[in-house]
């Protein structure tokens, strides 16, 4: 194996040598690299087949963005991504391929005119998401993310199409609890009326997944551009909105067909909300719950 590819074991760095080569990658390869960071739990687990067949991708693609960032082929790729999964997090990875071994057929079984069945797929899809929320969770840098929300004077949300329930919830849910907070709506063709509203002191959070929004991507850029800081919560690093944000966090949703789970990203957004309602303390909020001993 290649001194590249040696370095590229570590995950991290194999995500840092991911965005740096994203620009040179076909098309191909890039849908290749996005499946792979939304399931990094699926490529240590499943075969070069099943993995292809999830990416919707020919497994010919799987190994040649293998060897693309420096490895001998996909046994090689697939070891760094088991290697995440040692230690606390294999007892997650067998959870997870247990929810797979269920969800997979299901999906493919499910009677479209069986409400219960389509019912029970999106449960288990939600599952799935929710399992992985918990554990990106756990390394993701919430703090910042929430400190820099409170400081803002106002928060600015760029939120539409799939992403726009949890963008109108999030609005909903400052607004609750006495944060300001504006809905970039497009609301008469005036989205960028509504961007030149922002002060400085305010913050722009922009929501937005694969297959990321334009106008939200746009908004981003000249926000960007303006001086103003950005928050993001999108699905991976190689988002467009990663590199303009000065805190992001990585939301992984559960997706079936052309349907996306909305579920983890309104946990997501939720604990946000609740954090700096816990801060505020006019803020009229339960108190949290203890957290059991392992």
């Amino acid at each position: 194996m290649s001194e590249e590819a040696d370095n590229a074991r570590d995950y991290g760095e194999f995500v840092a040598t991911l965005m740096s080569r994203q620009p040179a990658l076909s098309k191909r390869l890039q849908q290749v690299a996005q499946y792979l960071l939304n399931n990094p739990e699926d490529a240590a687990i499943f075969t070069i087949i099943e993995i292809a067949r999830r990416a919707g991708v020919p497994p010919s693609a799987i190994t040649r963005f293998a060897k693309e960032l420096g490895f001998d082929g996909f046994a090689s790729l697939q070891s760094m991504f088991k290697q995440r999964l040692l230690g606390p997090r294999m007892s997650y990875a067998e959870r997870l391929k247990a929810v797979n071994r269920e969800l997979a057929p299901a999906a493919r079984a499910a009677n479209p005119r069986d409400p219960h069945q389509v019912a029970d797929t999106f449960i288990q899809a939600a599952f799935d998401a929710l399992l992985r929320l918990r554990e990106d969770v756990a390394k993701a840098e919430l703090s910042p993310f929430v400190d820099a929300l409170q400081k803002a004077k106002a928060v600015h949300i760029a939120a539409a199409r799939g992403a726009f329930g949890v963008g109108g919830y999030t609005y909903y849910g400052l607004s609750r609890i006495g944060k300001r907070a504006f809905l970039v709506d497009n609301l008469g063709a005036m989205r960028a009326e509504q961007l030149a509203a922002m002060d400085e002191d305010d913050v722009l959070l922009v929501i937005t997944f694969d297959d990321y929004t334009p106008e939200t991507v746009e908004l981003a850029r000249k926000a960007h551009a303006a001086g103003r800081n950005v928050l993001a919560i999108t699905d991976n690093e190689l988002s467009p909105v990663a590199p303009l944000a000065k805190h992001a966090l990585y939301v992984k949703e559960g997706r079936l067909g052309h349907f996306r789970s909305q579920v983890p990203a309104m946990v997501l957004c939720q604990t946000l909300v609740m954090c700096l309602g816990y801060a505020n303390p006019e803020a009229d909020l339960p108190a949290p719950a203890a957290k059991k001993p392992a």
